[in-house]
């Protein structure tokens, strides 16, 4: 299938650069044109114009007032540092698109080509896509771990997923082994935190009948029941450090020995690790073993927390509710959003679950919720918007709506079920 074909017309060579390279990743072919005469030249080829309007020569606008004589129907989204209403007034008038301010937003950009050229359904990248129904990855940082995650899966390499407590490393791993071709095989979870320091070993690699007391019949330990399949191993950083050699060995060659046992095991195990802990600081302090660090820093996730991926939290609030058959109140979502949540999705679900057993009715109101998210709610409520100040009520909606996007015009505008236009003009008006 062709590429379309942009001309990205600017006489700032490092801008034309920078918007070409935006462009040729979202799957666009583009021509590269410094002034205005190379701009005629390449329109009839183009399927759509990126075209500055302050240039040396032949000025944009004049460009525009040629192009749209010439090949009236080629889109013409206009970029400018410099916003002039009448220019803006002329450029529309002359049959521009639309434009965009500089320093461009590059996400805009994309949008907005997208959109002129009704590529707006461009597949996006299927590693991310079609994900299972107990993920919930709105936020683009999710999104890239999941689309990381897909990738790595089918390879078998180790990987470590690296996070704060509660923020899903369990469900990264579930889903790095469904996607790998030992998904039919064991998926085997050892929380190496909640074992006692004496039975670590004999847990992980089992133990022969006698080994110690109270040993009195020969046990699997989990890396025999995950033989064939995966075996995740959740706050790796606790593991003692007697025991680090053991793990690197079976890392290493796939062989170990159960405890009180003569003879070497193999097994065919793929390992996942997680921790909250910064393990390359407890290398430094000696409290984990570097080589080890290395063996299992194959391929590294890192996972956000839920105060920096806000766009997941009503999303996941909804699928810990479905079951209960709850709703949340309007004023309730505010709450949610504005709590930091250090306890991260697991704090949430556990919070919500509290708040249905408090609703008196289906629908959950702030006052359900544990009283530290309330309060969250009601630091915001000494500059809360007082109806009839629809000023402040737009105001405080469009930077909502910037927070949620990302600080991307084209999809706040969406939100706010205005025209990107328009939301610049209001972003001007409120001197935002």
């Amino acid at each position: 299938m062709t590429k379309p074909l942009i001309a990205v017309v600017d006489d700032d060579a490092a801008q034309r650069h920078l918007l070409a390279n935006a462009l040729e990743r979202a799957g666009y072919e583009v021509r590269l044109c410094p002034n205005g005469e190379e701009a005629l030249t390449a329109a009839p080829e183009c399927a759509l114009m990126l075209l500055d309007v302050r240039m040396p020569g032949m000025s944009g606008l004049e460009v525009l007032g040629h192009v749209k004589r010439q090949l009236p129907a080629l889109p013409v989204i206009l970029l400018t540092a410099f916003i002039d209403v009448r220019d803006a007034v002329a450029a529309i008038k002359t049959g521009a698109l639309d434009y965009l301010e500089k320093p461009v937003d590059l996400d805009e950009l994309i949008a907005a080509v997208d959109d002129a050229l009704g590529t707006s359904g461009r597949p996006v990248d299927s590693a991310a896509a079609d994900l299972p129904g107990n993920v919930i990855a709105e936020s683009p940082g999710m999104r890239a771990v999941f689309a990381q995650a897909a990738r790595v899966a089918p390879s078998g390499a180790t990987v470590l997923i690296l996070g704060e407590s509660g923020t899903g490393k369990q469900v990264v791993a579930e889903f790095i082994h469904a996607r790998s071709p030992r998904a039919g095989m064991p998926l085997v979870n050892v929380n190496c935190a909640a074992l006692p320091e004496h039975l670590v070993e004999s847990e992980l690699f089992g133990h022969e009948k006698g080994a110690f007391t109270g040993a009195d019949t020969q046990r699997r330990g989990r890396f025999e029941e995950a033989s064939g399949g995966t075996i995740f191993l959740d706050e790796i950083g606790e593991l003692p450090l007697t025991l680090q050699p053991k793990l690197l060995h079976v890392l290493e060659s796939g062989r170990f020995r159960r405890v009180g046992g003569s003879d070497e095991l193999q097994v065919d195990v793929r390992v996942i690790a997680a921790t909250n802990r910064n393990l390359e600081d407890d290398v430094r302090t000696g409290a984990f073993r570097e080589d080890l660090y290395f063996r299992l820093n194959v391929f590294a996730l890192m996972l956000p927390a839920l105060r920096e991926r806000r766009d997941d939290i009503l999303p996941l609030a909804e699928v810990f509710l479905r079951e209960r058959k709850k709703n949340l109140a309007p004023a309730t979502e505010r709450a949610l959003m504005a709590y930091d949540w250090p306890g991260n999705v697991r704090e949430l679900r556990n919070a919500l679950e509290r708040a249905s057993l408090m609703a008196a009715g289906t629908l959950i109101l702030p006052t359900d919720l544990p009283p530290q998210v309330q309060e969250a709610k009601l630091t915001e409520q000494p500059g809360r918007v007082l109806v009839g100040d629809m000023q402040e009520i737009q105001r405080r909606a469009i930077l909502e709506a910037l927070e949620k996007t990302g600080g991307n015009k084209t999809r706040a505008a969406v939100l706010l079920n205005i025209s990107r236009r328009n939301l610049i003009y209001k972003l001007r008006e409120y001197g935002l």
